[in-house]
């Protein structure tokens, strides 16, 4: 019983700190941001759960749905290892350099976002268009 838990438990999307939303957008301080390391949110979104990250690469910032291309009907989505984000569900490694390119159809899926000063902002419209077409 203990062991099917733990491969339930094991197979779901961990929940990520919500970004502070600020009217039509969502908003997430860059200063903290880390080079290559990507920094994941959870945004609640027309009673679904948008995962996504932030990652700072040679100086731009970069925004990802928590979803691969291929593999999002499994809502597994990614997680980070050294240098790499790496897919839960097909185990495809990306290194951060190239993770706008991908492999195949296993990719993050880009979220369209900008810099304000020293936040990075996306629109709540994005994020509820994402909810629908890869989280419902």
């Amino acid at each position: 019983m203990l062991f099917f838990f733990c491969i339930a438990a094991c197979a779901q999307q961990p929940l990520y700190p919500e970004p502070v939303r600020k009217g039509a957008v969502v908003s997430v301080d860059i200063a903290a941001l880390q080079e290559s390391v990507p920094q994941f949110y959870s945004y609640n979104s027309l009673g679904r759960t948008v995962r996504f990250f932030i990652i700072k690469i040679d100086g731009r910032v970069l925004s990802f749905l928590d979803a691969c291309m291929k593999c999002h009907p499994k809502k597994r989505g990614f997680r980070f290892d050294s240098g790499s984000v790496i897919c839960r569900a097909c185990d495809e490694r990306f290194p951060v350099s190239e993770i706008e390119k991908g492999f195949g159809s296993c990719y993050p899926i880009r979220i369209e976002g900008k810099v304000q000063g020293q936040q990075y902002l996306i629109p709540i419209p994005v994020l509820e268009d994402m909810a629908n077409r890869y989280f419902s």
